[in-house]
């Protein structure tokens, strides 16, 4: 009889190597590459990838990586190195990480698990919220690593947990840490990563997983409507994102009175480039610029206690 042996596959989007322009180029490419991120037709996209954005983009974001990079590596690969040790820990079962883009590979870790007998793979992206450039672009990495094997495992998908209660509890513990430390503020915004408004008008239900998180969040809090609000940050191109956008708001809410604000990125499993740098730097600068006085930015759940709990919930729902 063929024995069942679960094994968990943690995915995240990935970093580069390190911090230089070599590296980010590799990565970038890799990631830019993906039609599930950019799906402008390859005759089109090719030559301004390769031609335009690569050298111009690399040794700049390059610089940014420089300033946010840890002992240990990248936030994002130190963090997300975190909570697979602590799953682990807490799980009968191996536990291997992947990324989309970069290293560790999705191919390598599951050709960790399957060297480790695993017949039941259950496949967690650390995307709160499912979408189409994320979520599943983790399902179709799998599924390419999967065409050159022979023997297949059974596969449970945990497509995305944006209203999941012991997540909603973790947002809730971090959110209530920075307000006993800081003082309540003027204003609680909720930072999401943002996506092109075509991807929202073609289906992809990511926006509305956002307002969800927040509408939870938000009333597990406790807080008024006007003491809270949704944003989309990180927009690239030139094509209308999902609104209202994060830098536009931090440059426009002084002028209406808003002079202390709280950020967070719920969106973020880990602290990364666009949560330390592109919030916590360029995104205060613009707040107090524009004429603000306090800004505290609340951190990635990362490998807090109560996220990794949430994980283990979640992972065990699928047992």
């Amino acid at each position: 009889m063929r024995q069942d042996k679960p094994g968990v596959l943690l995915v995240n989007l990935g970093t580069p190597d390190a911090p230089t322009t070599p590296a980010v180029k590799r990565y970038l490419k890799q990631f830019l590459s993906d039609k599930r991120v950019v799906d402008t037709p390859r005759w089109l996209w090719w030559p301004i990838l390769n031609g335009v954005i690569l050298p111009i983009r690399s040794p700049r974001v390059a610089k940014l990586y420089a300033s946010v990079w840890m002992e240990d590596g990248s936030p994002l690969m130190v963090y997300s190195k975190r909570q697979r040790e602590a799953l682990a820990a807490r799980l009968p079962m191996p536990v291997e990480l992947g990324m989309s883009y970069g290293n560790p590979s999705l191919k390598s870790a599951l050709d960790s698990l399957m060297a480790q007998g695993v017949t039941r793979l259950i496949v967690l992206p650390l995307y709160p919220q499912f979408s189409c450039s994320t979520v599943a672009a983790v399902w179709d990495g799998i599924t390419e690593v999967f065409a050159g094997y022979r023997s297949l495992p059974s596969v449970q998908f945990i497509r995305d947990y944006a209203t999941h209660p012991a997540y909603i509890a973790a947002l809730k513990a971090s959110v209530e840490r920075s307000f006993a430390k800081h003082g309540k503020p003027d204003l609680l915004v909720m930072s999401f990563h943002g996506i092109p408004q075509r991807f929202a008008d073609q289906g992809d239900d990511y926006p509305l997983r956002c307002r969800e998180t927040s509408e939870a969040l938000i009333a597990a809090l406790g807080l008024a409507e006007h003491e809270a609000m949704l944003t989309f940050q990180s927009r690239f191109g030139r094509e209308p994102w999902l609104t209202p956008y994060t830098d536009e708001t931090m440059q426009s809410l002084p002028a209406k009175g808003v002079k202390h604000v709280q950020v967070m990125s719920p969106g973020f499993s880990a602290d990364c480039l666009e949560t330390l740098e592109e919030i916590s730097e360029q995104n205060c600068e613009f707040f107090m610029h524009a004429g603000g006085t306090k800004f505290e930015y609340i951190p990635a759940l990362n490998d807090d206690e109560l996220h990794i709990d949430m994980m283990v919930e979640l992972v065990n729902s699928q047992r």
